[in-house]
């Protein structure tokens, strides 16, 4: 018959299908007694190589199993390397009987397997014995507890005993985390758990997220294409002022941010751009020159250097050290080319508004100048000739000059030699 039906009045029911009714009501072997209680417990004796299990009722692959009182079990005497040991319920169909047994381990090797068939031998864990080398008793510390526990309607065991062959969606509280989990057919998973930063999938690796971009792909709400070059009307536009220009209107003293405490502002001095009299901080930066009359006594030329500090041209000899002739080429200066130019346009970098360069200027080329060899007069940036010294012309012109000097001299000489002799 394909189709068999039971238990029924004056039907005979075989023992494997009880098994297979009772494995359907408790879907896995274990001891029927809460989490934590002492149902089949095993301990040591510590009085010898003997464990103790106290009583309890059991389920083993579908047929029951009880004691009523402590029995002891005999661990063999240790050898000569540690071992591990596993106290069982051994069922034995051909036995027709559930036994408490010791399974012994090997010595120097790792925890038993356990033997666990569906139609003949099945063991339970319910302890774990730790043997190490030379014991003569087995103390509480060296048992660990492996047992499975039924559950009424839902499981209840620790991580280490939770069944082994769960069907997808069993369902129990683990006492060892405090928390229920389920099988999900690959692993067990915290029916409710705690959302922390940490636990939430995607979350950035720091909060506020540090610097970073989207794609175009990940953004969502977002148009068919990315936006063209478009404009906005004025109707559509929100938090504008009700007049474009505004109309005349005032701020208040308090709603003016980053102003000084005080207004007018305290006396002060911008010592970031000029530190010290030698920097002519009196200068007050450039407004000065621009409005102030040529009628003061000491006038000084003034420096920028790379680093957009102020400083003094000085050419006292107690500056200077090392000083000697500096031998300059007339003729190489006489080579030099005057040019007649013009500026090239240039792009205002906030504004974007391209502004005209300046027309017809006259002055020299600095990379003509290179060229020459004269590069005392070139200044370069980033390693490339970017200007000239044009305040160095004039030492440049003094050999030239020094030069006529001296021809116009020895032509005077001569001429009044010659008028000399005509007379």
């Amino acid at each position: 018959m394909s189709i068999a039906s039971y238990p029924f009045d004056g039907q005979a029911v075989s023992e494997a299908q009880y098994s297979y009714l009772f494995r359907e009501l408790a879907s896995h072997s274990g001891v029927a007694d809460t989490a934590g209680g002492t149902g089949f417990s095993v301990s040591g004796d510590s009085a010898g190589m003997r464990v103790k299990v106290a009583p309890g009722f059991a389920i083993v692959r579908g047929h029951a199993v009880q004691s009523t009182a402590v029995e002891t079990l005999t661990i063999a005497a240790a050898s000569a390397a540690p071992r591990y040991d596993r106290v069982v319920l051994r069922l034995d169909p051909a036995a027709n009987a559930i036994t408490l047994a010791v399974v012994q381990g090997v010595p120097g090797g790792g925890v038993p397997a356990l033997t666990q068939t569906e139609t003949g031998i099945y063991e339970a864990p319910l302890g774990m014995v730790t043997v190490p080398i030379g014991a003569a008793t087995v103390p509480a510390g060296a048992v660990a507890d492996e047992r499975e526990v039924l559950g009424n309607t839902v499981g209840g065991w620790t991580t280490s005993t939770r069944p082994k062959a769960p069907r997808v969606g069993r369902l129990g509280l683990n006492t060892a985390t405090t928390r229920w989990e389920y099988w999900d057919g690959t692993r067990w998973k915290d029916l409710a758990p705690t959302i922390n930063w940490s636990s939430i999938e995607g979350a950035p690796a720091s909060f506020p997220p540090a610097a970073h971009a989207h794609p175009w792909t990940e953004i969502t709400g977002k148009p068919a294409l990315a936006p063209s070059s478009h404009t906005h009307d004025w109707s559509s536009i929100t938090s504008k002022p009700g007049t474009f220009p505004p109309s005349t209107h005032s701020h208040s003293w308090s709603s003016i941010t980053s102003k000084p405490s005080t207004f007018p502002p305290s006396s002060h001095s911008h010592g970031q751009y000029l530190e010290s009299r030698d920097t002519i901080a009196w200068a007050n930066g450039s407004r000065r020159p621009y409005s102030n009359s040529a009628s003061g006594s000491d006038w000084y030329a003034v420096w920028v250097e790379n680093g957009g500090d102020f400083c003094r041209n000085t050419s006292a000899r107690k500056y200077k050290q090392n000083i000697q002739t500096f031998e300059i080429d007339p003729d190489t200066v006489l080579r030099m080319r005057p040019v007649i130019y013009d500026r090239k346009d240039s792009v205002d970098e906030e504004s974007g508004e391209t502004k005209p360069g300046r027309k017809n200027e006259v002055g020299l080329i600095a990379d003509d100048v290179d060229e020459l060899g004269l590069t005392w007069l070139v200044q370069y940036l980033d390693g490339e000739v970017d200007a000239l010294r044009y305040d160095l012309l004039g030492v440049a012109l003094l050999p030239v000059v020094q030069r006529q000097a001296a021809q116009i001299t020895e032509l005077s000489e001569r001429l009044a030699v010659l008028e000399a002799e005509r007379s």
